[in-house]
Formats: structure tokens, sequence, C-alpha cells
């Protein structure tokens, strides 16, 4: 088997294998040498482990991915993955094998990790469905439900249709797909463009996977296999937008409590009248520069609980005591239920079908196992194949789960199944457009996106019957802003303004209504509309609603009023009342305010681009003159950059990428993403395509492999990855100044049999206790260990050669346990230094290998403690111990322990501890 990387002219990788395994691990490998600090911050978020090195303002979120149980999530999983489909399980697990032989070379290109000291950990095979879950998580924007219910509490039900649209948290899309009767070629195109939040590097990564099964090319989310959302396989093509359905639901739970400590007890008031057990764990989050935080993590028959007053500080509720009273109940805790955590399922069994579909047909059986999130979907192929329909997993229920809170303790808000089927839409005139508005996902949702975005995109489309790919950039960047049509009309209807404000309104009501960057009206139309959501937001009639209600930071923004003014600004100034609001008096207040301190410039010199960034780069993020350029579009344009009026003009959410898919011919098909296919500043692919992106313009997509480079030490014959003898990833490399590379895989009992057979029974082993053990005992022995969650064997490989035998182990799955108290976080290790290849052997070479294994406990697998046990008589690996920063003796004396030494069955030993600080 053998794997290539070949990069086309803006740095896109073209990976070729020999199977789709193979192509899995080079997808894995690729990705991790161009977005290693990317993939290790998603990993971390998924695990609720990045404020460990991101520091506190990490914290908000780590708290909610403990509390959610995103990781716990993830494994269980994939657990049913492995059990319902071994085929795309094993797949995944190759693509982590990629992930984690190219880390080390991506860890040293990133300046990231040394900049805030993170070493780069150990992907496990659940690693991608936790990237996933942790990314889409919040899709679906359950935080609203809490947004409704303080609107319900303060201003009455009726108040909550004014606010009725798409919120600050949720995502959207444009996509729309022409058929053949409306183009050039007699083929369907599909275009269009994820509206997201704008993080650097990008969140969709372009691809090509090509392997005798098939041959796509795409849009890949970085650290996860296959190409989920856009692709094209040659003859069948497909992309999705945001159906901006509701499948997850939130229960204010009741809850009591026994005991105290670790040992205190929850139990929650079910549907059925009675107390029902929950589970009950506390966890520390390591805080960068601060103490650590203790979280606790509840889940219910619901859910887990994800606001918890208890030991979080952010509602209001006495410790201790049942729920009843009205008060209580309004702050007491919420658990959330959403698919994946019920069905053990995140849909990754669509995944490769997907990259397998020759026709439409055969996207459509793919995605009837998509389950997170809910997605609209368009495809056609090269046979007349269409398809719209929503795709996703959406549960059966009372309807109010779907717009509040519910009590978890009435009956009637328990889930019953799924729908199904899933809705289907239509193809009218050659036409079907998707911009997140009602249309097929109708039924399952609550509140859409206007439908400006659709109108216009449809009023563009039907005005040609000669369309071809090269056309549709133009439709990506129109400006055209419907949604002005009310603030524009309440200007005109203006009398008695002063010369000044008259004027300004003048311009406006002459402005052709597009939010171009060099516009000079523009900004003028910007300037007046923030200062009318600014005095909305101020007025009396809603200041109920300006304290936002104490929930976790991680939710503030769908509980801020102005940004909910903002985004609701049409509703509010055409509702038929709005709670004795003078919205002339609004208007005119506004204009008035403009007219006399109008904006100096253009749209394009406030609304800039504002991309998130785990690490600030003063050279990107505003800091430096130049560095935010400027935009054109806005909210509810089809050019979809999202500001926040009344808040600020930069953009934090905007196109996340742009195709064309040409299904006559792929390779007149286009991309392009804001930023390049590299995560690492400097890279000649950082930041190339951002010019493009700002202009509107595409790069093509090549699909000639005689075009393309072959990137030099590329050509992967097996293995792959790091192995010996046999297919393992190493868990961690270090390199090691003056020694070479050691590499840390996992024995296989087999495979590795003569390395161990002769190491553990030679003299130089006898502490081992395995002096007489013949081949099958070892063999036997070490089948053993594999077969065990709690205890593990792994090989050091220094510059290819076998070097040490390593073994770690639950301290409270062995007999040590016994002999001291052990604490969250302490590991067990063993250590033999295997006899040296050419038996001369070298200066520090144990010293080295200890400290390999040290980092990977410690750091990788992010243990607190590690506790060795060495034979008393081994004088020798004790004195090294001591000299690496080794404590002899427990901290915690037993009474029955007589120190200094240890009693275990098989021999009298010392402890010794080495704290991860």
């Amino acid at each position: 088997m053998t794997a290539e990387i070949y990069r086309d002219a803006w740095g896109v990788p073209h990976l070729r294998a020999g199977d789709a395994l193979e192509l899995a691990r080079a997808q894995g490998l690729a990705t991790a040498h161009d977005r290693a600090w990317q993939i290790e911050v998603e990993r971390h978020r998924a695990r609720g482990t990045s404020a460990a090195f991101l520091g506190a303002d990490a914290l908000p979120w780590d708290r909610f991915a403990r509390q959610a149980l995103l990781d716990d999530t993830a494994r269980r999983c994939f657990t049913a993955l492995e059990r319902r489909d071994p085929e795309t399980a094993d797949w995944v697990s190759a693509y982590v094998d990629g992930v984690n032989q190219g880390l080390p070379e991506g860890a040293r290109r990133a300046p990231e990790f040394d900049a805030v000291g993170l070493v780069p950990g150990r992907w496990e095979p659940w690693t991608p469905l936790g990237v996933w879950l942790a990314t889409h998580i919040l899709f679906a924007g359950f935080p609203a439900k809490l947004w409704r219910e303080e609107v319900v509490r303060r201003l009455g039900p009726d108040a909550v249709a004014l606010f009725a649209t798409d919120g600050p948290g949720t995502s959207g899309s444009n996509g729309w797909l022409v058929t053949g009767e409306r183009t050039a070629t007699g083929q369907p195109v599909i275009a269009g463009d994820p509206h997201r939040f704008i993080e650097a590097p990008g969140v969709y990564q372009q691809v090509r996977l090509s392997c005798p099964e098939f041959d796509v090319v795409g849009l890949a989310v970085p650290g996860v296999p296959g190409i989920a959302h856009f692709g094209h396989t040659g003859t069948v093509a497909w992309a999705i937008t945001n159906a901006m359905a509701d499948y997850q639901d939130l229960y204010r739970e009741r809850l009591r409590w026994s005991g105290d400590g670790e040992e205190r007890l929850v139990e929650a008031l079910g549907p059925d009248g009675k107390w029902h057990a929950a589970s009950r764990h506390v966890e520390t989050v390591e805080v960068a520069g601060a103490d650590p935080v203790e979280v606790e993590v509840i889940e219910t028959e619901r859910g887990p609980v994800i606001i918890n007053a208890d030991m979080n500080g952010y509602a209001t509720r006495e410790g201790g005591r049942e729920g009843g009273g009205e008060g209580e109940d309004r702050n007491g805790p919420i658990s959330l239920r959403h698919p994946p955590r019920v069905c053990e399922d995140l849909g990754f069994s669509s995944l490769l079908p997907l990259l397998r579909a020759r026709r439409v047909a055969d996207v459509d059986r793919a995605l009837d196992d998509w389950a997170e999130p809910v997605n609209v979907v368009q495809a056609a192929d090269t046979e007349g194949g269409l398809l719209h329909r929503v795709a996703g997993r959406v549960p059966v229920r009372d309807p109010l789960n779907g717009t509040r809170i519910v009590a978890a303790w009435e009956p009637g808000h328990e889930w019953h199944g799924w729908y199904a089927p899933m809705p289907r839409g239509t193809v009218d005139d050659g036409i079907a457009v998707m911009a997140n508005q009602r249309g097929p996902a109708t039924p399952l949702g609550v509140e859409f996106a206007p439908p400006h975005r659709a109108a216009r995109l449809r009023t563009l489309l039907d005005a040609r019957k000669d369309w071809k790919a090269a056309d549709m950039s133009a439709l990506h960047m129109d400006t055209h802003l419907a949604s002005a049509a009310p603030l524009l009309d309440g200007l005109a209807a203006l009398d008695g303004l002063s010369p000044e404000a008259a004027a300004l309104r003048g311009h406006l009501l002459r402005w052709d209504r597009h939010m171009a960057a060099d516009s000079t009206e523009a900004a003028l139309y910007a300037a007046v509309r923030s200062a009318v959501v600014r005095r909305l937001a101020a007025h009396p009639a809603l200041s109920p609603l300006t304290e936002p209600p104490q929930y976790p930071e991680v939710f503030l923004p769908w509980l801020a009023l102005l940004p909910r003014v903002a985004f609701a600004l049409e509703s509010l100034l055409t509702a038929e009342k709005l709670y004795g609001i003078d919205r002339a008096e609004v208007v005119r207040a506004a204009v008035e305010e403009v007219a006399g301190d109008p904006p100096k410039g253009v749209w394009g010199d406030t609304h800039r681009l504002a991309p998130w960034r785990a690490v600030p780069d003063p050279a990107y993020d505003g800091s430096e003159p130049g560095s935010e350029p400027g935009l054109s579009g806005d909210h509810d344009c089809v050019l979809c950059t999202s500001a926040v009026p009344g808040l600020t003009d930069r953009a934090a959410r905007g196109p996340a990428a742009r195709y064309v898919w040409d299904v006559a011919r792929r390779e007149d098909s286009f991309w392009v993403v804001p930023f390049g296919t590299s995560g690492v500043p400097g890279s000649p692919h950082h930041r190339d395509q951002l010019p493009l992106w700002l202009a509107g313009e595409l790069a093509p997509v090549v699909t000639d492999w005689n075009l393309l480079s072959k990137e030099r030490g590329t050509t992967m014959t097996t293995p792959i990855t790091y192995r010996i003898r046999g297919e393992r990833a190493a868990v961690h490399e270090e390199v090691v100044e003056g020694l070479g590379t050691v590499r840390i895989v996992p024995v296989d009992a087999e495979a590795d049999l003569d390395v161990l057979h002769p190491w553990v029974t030679a003299e130089r082993a006898r502490f081992w206790g395995m002096g007489g053990f013949t081949r099958e005992q070892v063999l036997e022995t070490y089948r053993h260990l594999g077969s065990l969650d709690t205890h593990h064997a792994f090989l050091a490989v220094l510059d290819g050669e076998p070097a040490a035998l390593f073994q770690t182990y639950e301290p409270e799955a062995d007999r040590v346990s016994e002999c001291y108290e052990v604490e969250p976080g302490d590991i067990g290790v063993h250590l033999l230094i295997g006899p040296a290849p050419d038996g001369v052997g070298r200066p520090g070479h144990s010293t080295a290998l200890l400290t390999a294994f040290t980092t990977y406990v410690l750091r990788v697998l992010d243990r607190r403690r590690v506790v060795v046990e060495p034979d008393l008589r081994n004088e020798k690996a004790i004195a090294r111990l001591i000299r690496q920063g080794f404590v002899l003796g427990p901290p915690i004396v037993l009474p029955e322990i007589d120190l200094p030494e240890i009693h275990l069955p098989e021999k009298k030993a010392r402890l010794a501890f080495l704290l991860r600080e």
C-alpha cells in the first residue's frame, strides 16, 4: 500500500492511496501537518481542557463541555459505531492514526504550541466524534429557550414573537441548485457558502481524497475524516445548509441531595412523581495562570445538567433543598436532552457512503443515517437526478418542548421516537434555494432566518437560463439589503427634521440599498440603524430585559438584549404594537443623532473582518493598522457578513467557504476559503486565499494529477505510521538532543514476542519476576495486559530500534492501592530499559527514555502524579528515579504501613512519586 500527498498552486492537499484506510491515514497526517494547532485546540475543547493552556477566558466553555458530557458522549457514540458499523469505526481509527503520526511534525511547525507551553497529545478513536460534537452542539440554538423564558417572565408571552428571528448564536448558509434547463451545459450547478463564525485557521479545509473506490473533492472539517457537508465525486455533487430545526430540549429539574463531599448523592424528580437516582461526580478544570476550578457534573434521566448553581455560582438556590418553590423552579438546575446523547449516534455511518456515492440515490441513502446537526441537503448527478431534503434526527415530542424550558417532573414532555420520514423540498422551475428560511424544515423548527437572502437569490437566478459555474461568484457577493425597508419607510414618514437630518434622510432614500464596502450611504444607514437599536434597547418598556439572567457565560450571547434588538429590528419596527414605544420618535432621535455626528468614511472603514483566534496575533487581530480588512455585505445580504448593530460593525460571522460544483465537469468547479489551507503563520498558504475571498473571486478545483506537485517525503509505503512489526501508531514522539527520536508504541504481544521474551527473562530484569517464563507464558502475560482497560504496555523505539519496555496502570486497580492513599490523577508505571543494540550503552540513554515516558504520562495523558514502586534491591533504579526528581515515600502515611518500605505479594518495594509541577 502507498499513500501520496500532492499539492496544487493553493496548497490544497490531494491525497491518493491504495485503499480507503490508507487514505484516511493520509488525510489525518496531512491535517495534522497543516492544522496541528487548530485540531489540538478542538480536541481540548471537546474534552473541556482548553483553559489549561488558553487561560481563564476558555473556562466558561470548558465548564460547559464537562457538564454537557461532550467527551463521554463521543466515547459512547464511537463504541456504538464499533458495534453497528465496524468498517466506519476502523476508518475513523485510521484517520486518528494519521493524526497521531503527523502531530509531532505539525506541532514543530506551529509556533502557538511554544507560545502557550502546549505539548501535542494523543488522539483517541473517538476524538473526531468529540470534535464534531463540540463544533455543532450549539447549532440548534437551544439557549434561545433561555431567552424566551426570560421574555415571558419579564414582558409576557406576547412579547416572544417580537424577537423571533435568526439569533446571534445560530449559524446558517446560502445554497442553491440550478438544473440543466437553466445552465449553458445542460447539467446542474450547485453553489453556496456556509455562514459560520469566522475562525483563523478556517473551519473548513479544502481537500481531495482519491483511492480505487472513489475520488472526491470537497470541504472537510479539520479533525474529522471524510467530506460531510460539501463534496463532488465526479458524477454527483452535494451541499447543505442549516435546516434551523429544533431537536434539543431543556428541562427544569427538581433535585434533592443527601450526604456530603464525594459521597454526596443526588436524585431527580421524574414525571411519574418519583425520585430517581442521578449520576454525580466532581471534575477539576485546570486553568493557566489561575487556581483550578471544580465543576459538578450531574446527569438525570433527561440528560446532563448544564446549568447548576450548586458549585458554579451563577444561579441562586440553597444547596441540599428539595425543589418545589416557584422561585426555586425558575432558578434551579436545567438539563439538556439532545439526540447524540440519547441514541449514541452522530451520523458518522453516512461518511463513507457519501464518498462512495455515484448518483443522487446514493447520497439520499447515505443521509438516511445522518444525525447531527440537522441540515437541508441539495444534490444533483450527471444522469438528471435531483435531491432536496432534510437530513438528521429530530425527536417527536410536545410542541412546548420546542419553545420553552419544560418541567422534568410534569408528564407529557417525554420523547416518543424520531420524526420520519424527513421532509423533502421541490425544485421549482429549475431552481431550488435554501438560505435558512422557512422551507422543507418548517415542521421541524421554531425560528428561521428572514426570507430576504432566499428571495434575493431566487430573483437573481430567475433572470437567466444560461448560467455557468463561473457566473456564480457574482451571486455570492450580492449586497442588496431588503431588510432596510422598514427603517427607510419610517424615515420617509418623518416630518419636522432639522436641515442636517433632512439632508441625511435624502441621501438614504436615494440609496440603492447595497451594503458595499466603498459606500458612504451604507455607512450612514448602518449608523442610523445602530442608533435606533441602542435607543430601543435602552427604552424603559424593554428595561426588564436589560439585566441578563444569572446563567453561565457561554450562553450570554443569546441572552443580551441589545443583540436581540439588533437582529429583530425589522420585526420591532413593523409589529402592530410595541409596549407603548413611539417608534417614530425613536427613529427621529436616531437620525438627528447621526446627522449631528455623521460617520466620516465608508461602510468598509468600520465593517471589518474580526476572526476568532485561540491565541491573539497582533498582525491579524486589529492591534496593528490594516490587519482587519474592510468588508461588503451585512446580516441579511446574500453576502452575509454579520456584525451586531448598536454594538459593533466588526463582522465575526460570514462565509466560512464558497463553492461552485459544476456537475457536468468537475474540473470547471471553484472554491475558496477566507484564509488558506495552512494554519501555520508564515506559510505561503496561510493567508493566500484571503485576497480572493475579499474580492469575491474563486480558485479553480484542479483534478488533473499532472498539474499537481508531489509533496517531498510524502510517498508513504507501508508502514504509513510509526510502527514496529505491526500497524501501530505512536502514542508519543519526542526528539532527545544528542540521542535521537523516541517513539512510544503500544505493545503487540504476538508481533513483539521476540523482543519481550529475552528482555523480561534476562538476569538484568530479575526484579520483574519473570526470569523463568517460557515464550508462551510471556505471550499470555502481555495478551492479558492488552485485554485490560486499566493496564497498558508500550515499547520505546529509539531511531527505529526497540529501546525500552514501559507499562502503565491505574493504581486503584492494583495491589499498590493497599499501600497508600490513591489520589485522582495518579498513574503507576514500570520501566525496563532494554540492552543497547550494539552492546555499548550511551551516556544519558536511560534518563532520556525515562524523560520521554514521564512526558507522555504527565502531559499527553494529562496525569497529575506518577507512582512507582521499585524493588528495594534495585538500588540503581531507585537512584535514577531520585535524579529524575522522584520523591521517596507516600505523602500520606497509612497507619498499617511501616515506612520506608512497602510489602507487596511479590516483593518488598519503595514508593516514589513525581508531581507534574
